[in-house]
């Protein structure tokens, strides 16, 4: 069966890609139990970074050279106030994509890197704010692009972080079982459910903190530092 022109290898490759960093990524998060007792939790850090941050470089590189590729499905980019839109909805899903980034020194294995049953913050409105803030961006870029290969691009991103919503509660009941059944229903997958149904308040004391000052600080780096690194990708031959 001959493939329809627009539907360029590009599509394919990135998929396959995709594939790739989800095993590597929620398998080595799978691991993590058996890994931190034979090889210690800081050496399992450095080597679960060292797996996945290399496939993380060569997606971004990947799409932005590749995110107009196939068909062109709309064009808004000329749509008054949907380039505005789309940084707000950007900026709104690193707030949702990085509270991991709240301790960095266990993240750099400075500190020993240790697994958390949070219930505060951020989880309180979603108790899997990795996976909104995917979705939020994911929605932003496509919006923005309107490329068959970015669409094909964003529902591999949201199925992987769905599949991490249910590997991510399996693996915190499997290590914390009725304290994390607790947690659970108190909190939601929806933003604000567990808010609007009562079942949790929001403290807005715990968001200053100085840690979404840096979030700010990132996402006005990032625009700025936008083109360039657009310009500095498209010399990399992927």
């Amino acid at each position: 069966m001959m493939l329809p022109g627009w539907l360029t290898l590009s599509h394919f490759v990135m998929l396959g890609l995709l594939l790739v960093f989800a095993i590597v990524h929620s398998g080595g998060a799978a691991l993590r139990p058996w890994a931190e007792k034979h090889l210690g939790c800081r050496l399992y850090r450095v080597l679960f970074a060292l797996a996945s941050l290399p496939l993380v470089v060569i997606l971004i590189v990947y799409f932005f050279n590749h995110r107009y590729d196939g068909l062109q499905l709309w064009n808004v980019q000329g749509v008054s106030g949907i380039a505005q839109l789309v940084w707000v909805l950007s900026a709104i899903s690193f707030f949702f994509l990085y509270p991991a980034t709240f301790n960095l020194l266990e993240i750099a294995a400075i500190q020993k890197p240790q697994v958390h049953l949070y219930e505060t913050g951020i989880i309180r409105i979603t108790r899997h704010p990795q996976m909104i803030g995917q979705v939020i961006w994911c929605i932003a870029h496509t919006l923005w692009l309107g490329t068959s290969f970015t669409l094909v691009t964003s529902l591999g991103l949201v199925l992987h972080h769905l599949f991490g919503v249910w590997h991510g509660d399996r693996r915190l009941s499997d290590r914390y079982g009725e304290a994390f059944e607790k947690v659970k229903q108190r909190t939601s997958i929806i933003p604000l459910a567990a808010v609007i149904d009562k079942r949790q308040s929001l403290i807005w004391q715990e968001f200053l903190r100085p840690s979404y000052v840096g979030i700010v600080i990132f996402v006005l780096l990032l625009w700025w530092s936008h083109p360039l690194l657009i310009q500095a990708t498209s010399r990399i031959k992927l």
